[in-house]
């Protein structure tokens, strides 16, 4: 490797780890505020909150590295250009192309790698992410209790009118329901108001009720009798054990099959699996549907106002019409033929649009599987347009650091970035083919790095006013000659 590219190399991968380290730290940053209801109230350790942002930390990469190489591109070549370190370049018969050599092969082999990433990394982190968040969904704020509401604390029911003083510790018209072995209400504890405190003894605390009433309702031994207790307290102290109150175990993984969870051979087999399902569906619903309107009976149009029908007894009609020997039927029944005719395509109207929906979301879930097979090839490939995209326009500008480069770098991504948006929403409709609504942002950007780099290597700006001029003319003489031709 000659010294050129070395430095080259040296220079680029400085800046790009630098970037991608302090973008990565501020979605990381934004990927917490996100959750932080999530996490807020359940006494979660540190190290459950930092497992949690390691495993949403792969999702990040696909925004995190285009936008990296972008800027670091940019803001290495605008350096160059802007150090006049490509005039020497240029003056000892160095072109961009041949400056561009060695990272475009590093970029080759990054491209690879982002898709073994793509395709083992950000499924297991999926995994581990999704369940990890199930699991942390079923953790309850301790002693969550909200006013007017019952609120399932332990091994009661509790219900309180209103919360004051320090902490809202102090409660004012307690309601409570104990659990009972047996699952019944079977005691039931009022009083005029409440505090909570913090127990002596480790995972738990009391609940001291002031002025209230005990009712128990004692499991009779037959059915003759059902005696009940009624005690009346000045004060009750309860002792609550929390240690079964958040007994969830955040390791465990229920869920292993979604689309985002799969690598690609598993993809392939699961679309293939969900076709054949969908072509299935489809010919059961389009066999039943025919058989049970009788789409198969060849009827003749032969008839006048109701009146009389050829071979009328080959007919089986859902609900019979009474007919005459000679086939006319009482016309006193034409309302009731009406009003039976538009319940029966109303509700077969209501039929097709209830499958309808259900054959969309059918189609929706193979289209995903298919947007998610797609994306682990166009990452890298977006990576690799993004560089030549960067670098060109670095050359162009002529500026490094952080501030016009980061401006373009922004822009550029943001465009590449919505229209990769708009492309797999679309797709996921079937308003686009899954393939061409994966690919749509590189197709796009592809044409416009060509068109930059073409630019750059003959030292020219993105667009004069000399260019502007000449396409313009370019178009008066077209609408010229077609007006001729008219």
């Amino acid at each position: 490797m000659k010294i050129l590219d070395k430095y080259i190399l040296k220079s680029y991968l400085t800046k790009l780890l630098s970037v991608f380290i302090i973008l990565m730290f501020i979605f990381i940053i934004q990927t917490f505020w996100l959750f932080i209801d999530e996490f807020a109230g359940k006494g979660l350790d540190m190290s459950i909150i930092i497992k949690f942002l390691i495993y949403y930390s792969p999702k990040l990469i696909p925004l995190v590295l285009p936008l990296s190489v972008l800027l670091s591109s940019i803001m290495t070549y605008g350096e160059f250009a802007e150090n006049y370190e490509f005039a020497a370049m240029k003056a000892t018969g160095i072109s961009l192309k041949r400056a561009m050599v060695a990272l475009l092969f590093l970029h080759f082999f990054l491209g690879i790698g982002t898709y073994y990433f793509a395709n083992y990394i950000i499924p297991y982190g999926e995994l581990k992410y999704f369940n990890l968040r199930k699991n942390l969904a079923k953790l309850k704020p301790a002693l969550a209790i909200t006013e007017g509401i019952f609120n399932d604390i332990g091994q009661m029911n509790i219900k309180v009118e209103k919360k004051y003083g320090d902490g809202n510790r102090f409660l004012k018209d307690v309601i409570i329901h104990e659990k009972t072995p047996d699952f019944k209400n079977r005691i039931v504890i009022k009083s005029e108001s409440g505090e909570l405190k913090s127990a002596t003894i480790d995972q738990q605390m009391q609940l001291i009720l002031f002025k209230g009433h005990r009712y128990e309702e004692i499991k009779p031994k037959s059915k003759e009798f059902y005696p009940h207790s009624k005690v009346f307290f000045k004060k009750y102290i309860m002792n609550i054990d929390l240690s079964q109150f958040n007994n969830v175990n955040l390791d465990e993984e229920l869920y292993t099959s979604t689309y985002k969870m799969q690598n690609v051979n598993e993809l392939n087999s699961s679309i293939d699996s969900l076709q054949t399902e969908f072509i299935e569906e489809k010919n059961i619903y389009s066999a039943n549907f025919s058989k049970t309107n009788n789409f198969n009976q060849n009827i003749p149009n032969t008839y006048s106002s109701f009146g009389s029908f050829d071979s009328i007894e080959k007919f089986n009609f859902t609900n019979p019409l009474e007919f005459s020997e000679k086939g006319e039927h009482h016309l006193g029944k034409q309302d009731q033929i009406i009003s039976a005719a538009r319940t029966t395509i109303g509700n077969t109207l209501k039929n097709l649009e209830i499958n309808k929906r259900k054959f969309f979301i059918y189609q929706k879930l193979i289209n995903l599987h298919k947007n998610s097979l797609n994306e682990k090839y166009t990452l890298g490939f977006g990576v690799f347009i993004l560089f030549i995209i960067g670098a060109s326009l670095g050359a162009i500008i002529r500026k490094g650091g952080l501030g016009l480069p980061m401006v373009l770098a922004v822009l550029i991504f943001l465009t590449y970035h919505y229209i990769g948006l708009f492309g797999r929403n679309a797709s996921e409709d079937n308003t686009l083919s899954p393939l061409i609504g994966s690919w749509l942002s590189t197709f796009i950007i592809t044409p416009f790095a060509y068109y930059l780099i073409k630019r750059a290597s003959s030292d020219r700006s993105i667009f004069t006013f000399e260019f502007g001029l000449i396409q313009i003319n370019r178009i008066f003489n077209t609408l010229k000659m077609i007006k001729k031709k008219n």
